[in-house]
């Protein structure tokens, strides 16, 4: 059944059925990604091991590190892994979801954003939501199942477990907000590359606490380049570390850095000049 044959034989509302055609879009364009990854089956089992590798060594090193200190910046073992595992949990989910991103340089140098934007599609959609990355998607099960089981070792209560899953929700749309900035600005400069990888370069800080680093860097790691806030404030509000104060902050940075990334985004796309002008 076509797309359109079924939201006419749904009985959804206005919003309802918006969302269901993009969720509907964003899977079609899932599954052609997928595909185009499952014909390289040989790459794809090299980045795989790769990066199950790459994350088997350094929890290790943590695991030893902590083990070997009795504690880091005042945190268990279990709790520095812990704090690693929801690093990784927002990464992964951020890079399965926005893998887009990384080949929009090409779209506007080529002219193919040209053709995004005269479909029947919102174009921020497109561009953020499509290619998911089947790498990411096949390692965020284990990593789901491995942050649960540390989680449960720490016994966190009810109130805890409401905070942390919604800061995983807000650092998501954080970085969420991070990627418009970047297309954005890669409309105005033609530049992406380097932009994102800096900034994943610099996430890696949020891997163990921020709490270990000494101001000024601790602050600006925090709310200036917001890595404390996506990655550190979910794992320290599961530990019940977190005053609500600063918990009302990460919604409220989530919130406006959403917000004023639309607005670039905005201001960019008037600014796109065709690559046929």
């Amino acid at each position: 059944m076509k797309l359109k044959e079924f939201l006419k034989k749904a009985n959804l509302g206005g919003k309802a059925k918006l969302v269901w055609y993009y969720f509907v879009i964003w899977l079609k364009m899932g599954k052609n990604a997928f595909m185009v990854y499952l014909n390289q089956k040989k790459i794809l089992a090299i980045f795989l091991i790769g990066k199950i590798i790459r994350f088997v060594l350094f929890l290790t090193f943590l695991y030893f590190l902590v083990s070997g200190a009795g504690d880091l910046a005042g945190y268990t073992s279990d709790e520095v892994i812990f704090f690693f595992l929801s690093f990784n949990l927002v990464d992964v989910v951020s890079q399965f979801l926005f893998r887009e991103v990384y080949r929009f340089r090409t779209m506007v140098v080529s002219g193919d954003l040209d053709l995004v934007l005269v479909k029947p599609l919102n174009p921020l959609f497109r561009i953020l939501f499509g290619g998911a990355d089947i790498i990411d998607f096949i390692t965020i099960p284990p990593l789901v199942a491995a942050t649960f089981y540390y989680g449960a070792r720490l016994n966190p209560g009810f109130l805890e477990v409401v905070f942390y899953l919604a800061l995983l929700v807000n650092s998501l749309l954080i970085s969420a907000a991070f990627y418009i900035a970047v297309i954005s600005a890669a409309i105005v400069t033609y530049e992406v590359d380097h932009t994102v990888m800096i900034f994943r370069d610099l996430s890696r800080l949020g891997t163990v606490p921020v709490d270990i680093y000494k101001d000024p860097l601790r602050f600006v790691i925090t709310y200036i380049i917001p890595i404390g806030i996506m990655l550190s404030f979910p794992a320290k509000a599961f530990l019940g570390v977190l005053g609500i104060k600063l918990i009302l902050v990460s919604f409220l940075f989530g919130a406006f850095s959403l917000f004023f990334s639309l607005r670039f985004w905005e201001y960019a796309i008037k600014k796109y000049t065709s690559a046929s002008s």
